[in-house]
């Protein structure tokens, strides 16, 4: 085995699965984190793959869906996050939400136990010298290492404001006003059928509610920071600032639900909370990220009816996400052009979602290990989920307006024969998917062989 050690900068999720993918092929790996020693507004632990926002990772409809369809190509190439998202699976319908608590201790432990990775605590500042290395620090890169990049690349580092949703003590929510179902019943057990915990309110309440929020205090951001909003991670305020319907027919949403407490009823708008561990005594507020105070967000969730008497495991938050114009920035292969011993993976390549930072970093693994083991790899295929985002994020956008961008069916290339528009969706989606898999599928199938 070549002497050649792997440098991966980031313990998040692109960091870890990065590790494991190289490690898995035969590379030596030391992978360093900066936390506990360095925290982060977001982190509360120092374990590697921690969910800071959101505990979703999203569909898991492989048919149907874009994300699911990454599941399945990350599954096929064994994934570590997804091996773990697995084992700690919560009810959530059709989505796949985790335990995250567990997830990252486990995902931790596997990381520590292999054979062929080294875990050092502490920031790194710059830029390795020498190579191979993977920047996959996400978008809470550390200051210096931050100012290493853009004087690097010679540019700013682009820059967006992301929010994250408050959770909510279980055993503090009115079960009298509220109910358990998921959306249209989704789910194959009754438990996925009831993971979310729904709060109607009338259109007198909804409209009172909008109000409360646009009013709100609000963070202040500091003097001199500018930055766009991620569309996926809006704030609840921002979006009720653009029109009163917005949240109606977003997050709020009162489609596929019947209130068992008044049937014949039907909500104005329905506020839903989704469960966030194992036990079932902590839920998030789901599509309620914010950037309202923390007094002005206890007052305003709680004119929710069934939250009036609701307790707090955290209160929503804000934070600066910083990414790079990869389109301008990096090859085919994820490499700094201008410093080819280096690739970036994960969200600071400008994808965003938990899935796929992490499909990001298993595509840099899996790149750099075949470099040093001397092996080559084909490119991605594009008609794949992970062959469309590294083509989008390595030269398919539009440099000038390059922005996140998660997984989804515009960014594949087209398939023919099918119509388009809602009524055609059905089956040109399970093309883009049998079409993908095929391909993934034709991808690995050499790595395998080698691996055997």
């Amino acid at each position: 085995m070549t002497d050649r050690v792997i440098q991966i900068i980031g313990g998040g999720m692109a960091g870890s699965e990065a590790a494991w993918q190289a490690a898995e092929a035969g590379a030596r790996v030391v992978l360093h984190e900066m936390r506990p020693a360095v925290g982060t507004f977001a982190h509360r632990t120092g374990h590697l793959a921690e969910m800071v926002c959101s505990n979703s990772f999203r569909s898991d409809d492989d048919e149907q869906n874009a994300v699911g369809l990454l599941h399945w190509e990350m599954r096929a190439a064994g994934s570590l996050i997804m091996a773990m998202a697995d084992a700690h699976r919560l009810p959530a319908g059709g989505a796949l939400a985790v335990d995250r608590d567990p997830f990252a201790e486990s995902v931790t432990a596997r990381l520590r136990a292999h054979p062929n990775i080294e875990i050092r605590a502490g920031e790194i500042t710059g830029l390795p010298d020498t190579g191979p290395a993977i920047i996959a620090t996400g978008p809470l890169t550390s200051g210096a290492l931050a100012q290493a990049i853009a004087a690097e690349t010679g540019q700013d580092a682009l820059a967006f404001f992301d929010a994250i949703a408050p959770i909510v003590y279980a055993e503090s929510i009115d079960m009298s006003v509220a109910w358990e179902q998921s959306r249209y019943d989704k789910g194959e057990t009754l438990e996925e059928q009831r993971a979310y915990i729904n709060c109607p309110m009338t259109r007198d309440e909804y409209e009172t509610f909008i109000d409360a929020l646009i009013a709100a205090d609000k963070a202040e951001f500091h003097e001199g920071e500018t930055a766009q909003y991620f569309d996926g991670c809006l704030p609840i305020e921002v979006m009720a600032e653009r029109g009163r319907e917005t949240l109606r027919h977003g997050p709020m949403k009162p489609v596929g639900l019947t209130n068992p407490h008044n049937p014949t009823v039907k909500p104005w708008a329905v506020v839903q909370l989704r469960r966030d561990n194992a036990l079932g005594t902590l839920y998030n507020i789901v599509g309620f990220q914010t950037k309202m105070k923390y007094g002005a967000q206890t007052a305003v969730f709680k004119m929710i009816p069934g939250l009036q008497d609701a307790s707090f495991a955290r209160l929503g938050g804000i934070h600066r996400n910083t990414f790079i114009n990869s389109p301008t920035l990096l090859d085919g292969q994820m490499r700094l052009r201008s410093k080819p011993h280096i690739r970036f993976a994960g969200q600071i390549t400008g994808v965003e979602g938990y899935v796929e930072s992490a499909a990001m970093g298993l595509l840099a693994g899996r790149l750099a290990a075949a470099e040093v083991l001397g092996h080559s790899l084909p490119p991605v295929p594009q008609e794949t989920a992970m062959g469309a985002l590294v083509h989008h994020i390595t030269g398919g956008a539009e440099a000038k307006t390059f922005q996140p961008m998660n997984v989804n069916f515009g960014l594949f290339p087209p398939v023919e024969g099918f119509r388009a528009g809602r009524r055609g969706r059905v089956d040109r989606y399970k093309a883009y998917t049998d079409r993908a898999k095929a391909a993934w599928t034709a991808w690995l199938a050499p790595q395998r062989a080698d691996a055997a």
